[in-house]
Formats: structure tokens, sequence, C-alpha cells
């Protein structure tokens, strides 16, 4: 996962703890659980802001997201989510319709959040953004031996071929893949 310049477009499992602890910091409930849903999701930018409060499911825990880089309309896909963020959500939901969006902030807005959590996490480069989540959630559930069919569809990728992309890791993350055969 390189850019056309040859850096990396992914956090590592050490930038990612960075950036999670650094979210944890907001004060901002809307904001922190923005962040958070990105985070643990990997799910789009546009995809989270189009997020609708009857589409998080507190009981089994997962937001369900339209996946909106198809052709189109309608394409849905659950992804679990850890109880810290469950118990963030059911506040912002309670406030909510349920055809109504969670969050009212802009798309610059929101990108303007991620890149400020990054640069208090002390990372920077072309990772440092939203679609740099995105790349490091696919590595993170790779390297815990998640099944490419599982993080296809929680990333929601029509094809395997575009998330076996992912497999093509850099560093500590090579390194531990590595250490197996080993």
């Amino acid at each position: 996962m390189f850019d056309r310049i040859g850096d990396r477009k992914y956090l590592t499992s050490a930038e990612r703890i960075a950036f999670r602890d650094s979210v944890k910091t907001e004060s901002d409930l809307a904001r922190r659980a923005f962040l958070l849903t990105l985070f643990h999701t990997g799910c789009r930018i546009s995809e989270a802001l189009n997020l609708l409060a009857g589409r998080v499911d507190l009981t089994g825990g997962a937001i369900t997201f339209e996946t909106l880089k198809r052709r189109k309309r309608g394409c849905f896909r659950a992804v679990p989510v850890p109880d810290e963020l469950t118990s963030l959500l059911r506040f912002l939901i309670q406030e909510k319709s349920t055809n109504e969006r969670l969050w009212e902030f802009s798309r610059p807005t929101a990108y303007r959040m991620v890149k400020a959590k990054m640069q208090h996490a002390h990372i920077d480069g072309g990772m440092a953004c939203p679609k740099g989540l995105r790349h490091s959630h696919a590595v993170a559930c790779i390297a815990v031996k998640i099944p490419l069919t599982t993080i296809q569809k929680w990333l929601g990728h029509a094809r395997i071929e575009t998330t076996a992309v992912y497999l093509d890791v850099l560093g500590e993350e090579e390194r531990a893949l590595a250490e197996r055969l080993w």
C-alpha cells in the first residue's frame, strides 16, 4: 500500500494507537464518536457523514452503512463496533429520529477534524487523512487474521481483488507476518 512516490498509505499500529488516544481527548461527544467510527469501521468519510440514527444497532453492536462508491444505491453492510463506540452513539441517537443523520458537519469540517487529530498525534504524511484510517483499518484486520472475505464485506468492496491490495503491507506489519512463517 504505497502511493506513486513510494510513501506508505496507511498508519502503522503505533500510529493507529496514537490517533485513537488523541481522539479520546476530544471533549465534544459528536466529534469523538465520528472520529472513532472512522477508526473502528474503516468506512469512507462520506459513508460516516451519511449515517442515519436508525442504522446504529445498539443491541447488536453494529453500524449499517450504505456503500456509496457503488454505481447503484441501496447496497448496505453491517460492521461490528466495540462497546465504547456503541456507548457514545447511544447518547447521540437518543436526540435523533431514525431517519436523521447522526452528524451535521460538512465533509470539509470532518476532514479537518481528522487532520487535526492526526497532527495532535504527531502523524504526518500522506497517510494522515481519512483514507489513511480506512487503509490502516484494513491492514489491522489482516494483521489479526480476519478473513479477506470478511474485510471485503466490512469495507464494502464489490470485488475481492480490491480488498487483496491490503495484503501488500510494510514494516512491522510485514515483519509480523514473516515471523509467523519463521
